[in-house]
């Protein structure tokens, strides 16, 4: 007969990167650990909590960003981790052990990194208030005390709701918002989601990121990333952390029922740098133009031409104020920019080598060997070998 010692419910919607990870943390506790738990999840990954109460199970780890969740389960009878945002305010936080991003570190690593590249213009894209989303207002709070101790300005924007019925509205307020930025600006999205309608927007209305607008996001999701043409930067939050820390609250208390309600504060994993964001201060207005079609058309195999084509000036003045902005020719630049992608997509994905080069642009797979040979002294298997340990 089937029993393990202890029965334990998960309670998310892992239909967010933010909720995996934090199960992934989970179950890293428990393989690390062993201990021996039952581990209920519902098989479509959503949180279902109309029998909860005829559940007789032995303890819970949850969502408790989502109200409903945390509502029903503040007086349970079994033990009950939460999980979920961190708050200014000390009241905020429930009654139980507790796991939490800590969002005011998020926003400062977003802050700090559009810091480090020179800018001094900031923006917010947010949220709606309302209950569901309390940890957005966290995060509106943070940018603004940050940009106040600092002496400057930031712009914040809440936005709509997205539905298909008001999709094409919100995004016309949103050019609206955008137009009326100072440039250059940086952008802090509350999330990846609502990062990824700013880069839309952008590219609808002609903004060049990130020489007009440097936009970054906080969760680093795939999916949000790959659905733009301009890399995302993205704060990566430490959600893995998060559950490896609830887990070992549960534990702790499954074996001492009178343990005190301990609160854990996780920081951000760190900043994942892209497109978005590779701000470098350009003044020339046909270099800005030239380095946003480069960026966004390299790994389409373009060539010179191309972008003199879509610059609309001649070679010689574009090739000397290349080489005035950014110390080499355009050629350099395009070769730099596959370059970068290989390095990243070798680095962080799982695509073979072969795939690579080709959504990079490179004519061949051996085209792109020697170009590695070149530059590092090895092949791109070993590049993503070496970067790997």
């Amino acid at each position: 007969m089937f029993q393990a010692k202890h029965s334990i419910s998960l309670l998310f919607n892992a239909n967010k990167v933010y909720d995996r990870q934090v199960i992934e943390g989970i179950g890293h506790y428990l393989q690390s650990s062993k201990v021996d738990w039952d581990v209920y999840l519902e098989e479509d990954f959503l949180t279902r909590l109309a029998q909860l109460d005829e559940w007789g199970g032995d303890g819970i780890i949850a969502d408790f960003d989502d109200p409903s969740i945390q509502k029903m389960l503040l007086n349970s009878a079994i033990p009950v981790v939460g999980v979920g945002g961190s708050y200014s305010k000390e009241e905020d936080y429930p009654d139980v052990p507790y796991v939490a991003t800590d969002n005011f570190a998020v926003v400062q690593a977003a802050y700090e990194h559009l810091k480090k590249k020179g800018l001094e213009r900031f923006a917010f894209y947010g949220l709606p208030s309302d209950k569901d989303h309390r940890w957005a207002v966290e995060r509106e709070k943070a940018i603004i005390k940050l940009c106040q101790a600092d002496g400057y300005e930031c712009s914040i924007y809440r936005g709509h709701p997205t539905r298909p019925e008001t999709w094409q509205y919100t995004m016309n307020r949103l050019t609206d918002w955008i137009q009326g930025l100072p440039n250059p600006v940086g952008i802090i999205s509350v999330t990846d989601a609502r990062a990824r309608h700013l880069l839309q927007a952008c590219e609808h209305i002609g903004k060049l990121v990130p020489d007009n607008i440097s936009i970054v996001g906080i969760d680093d999701d795939d999916i949000a990333r790959y659905l733009s043409r301009i890399s995302l930067s993205s704060v990566t939050q430490g959600c893995f952390e998060m559950g490896y820390q609830a887990a070992k609250l549960l534990h702790r208390r499954l074996e001492n029922s009178s343990l005190k309600n301990k609160r854990v504060l996780v920081p951000p994993a760190g900043v994942s740098e892209r497109q978005s964001t590779d701000f470098k201060a350009l003044k020339d207005p046909y270099v800005i133009q030239a380095m946003h079609f480069i960026r966004q058309n390299a790994s389409r195999g373009i060539k010179v031409e191309q972008v003199l084509d879509y610059v609309g000036i001649s070679r010689s003045n574009l090739e000397q104020r290349f080489k005035d902005e950014r110390g080499h020719s355009i050629h350099t630049e395009i070769h730099n920019e596959k370059l970068e992608k290989a390095c990243t997509m070798l680095t962080n994905g799982n695509m073979s080598t072969t795939e690579v080069a080709n959504v990079c642009g490179y004519p061949s797979l051996q085209y792109m060997y020697a170009v590695f040979k070149k530059h590092f002294a090895k092949t791109p298997r070993e590049y993503r070998e070496q970067s790997s340990q």
